[in-house]
């Protein structure tokens, strides 16, 4: 299946753990890959992302592809796939949510604002919740084994 939205990785190899960004056009997404890459996360997709039982990787034709605005199409290094562990929807998330599956992926599911300067950390925390490598005693990830 493809879906319209981007995915980035934190890691570099087969054990890469990988987050699908959700919105609409406009909300963010490439922004958001964009200064995931400068904390070590790795590019997937941008714009259309394939998702093949639990697995990421760009269409062949936008494979290493990401859109900045203002400054166009840059071709940058990325991952031919990576293991989906976490759908973020690009939306001003609530204080304390609750837990959440995306409807199409079965992922957990958490809002991020994409705008927020602490985006790509939360990001980044939530894979780490996932993983264990953090924890939580309340909110979006609370029942989502690691």
């Amino acid at each position: 299946m493809q879906i319209h939205a981007s995915c980035a990785a934190f890691g570099a190899n087969e054990m890469a753990e990988a987050v699908l960004l959700l919105g609409p056009a406009g909300a963010g997404k490439s922004d958001l890959v964009l200064r995931l890459l400068d904390i070590g996360f790795c590019l997937v997709a941008d714009d259309i992302v394939t998702i093949a039982d639990g697995w990421a990787s760009p269409p062949p034709s936008l494979a290493g592809l990401l859109e900045v605005r203002g400054l166009g199409i840059l071709r940058r290094p990325h991952l031919p796939r990576a293991r989906l562990v976490l759908a973020v929807e690009l939306a001003t998330g609530e204080r304390l949510p609750a837990p959440h599956v995306h409807a199409t992926t079965g992922l957990p599911l958490i809002a991020i604002d994409p705008a927020a300067a602490s985006a790509p950390r939360r990001v980044a925390l939530a894979l780490d919740c996932l993983a264990g490598r953090a924890s939580t005693i309340a909110g979006a990830l609370i029942g989502n084994p690691p």
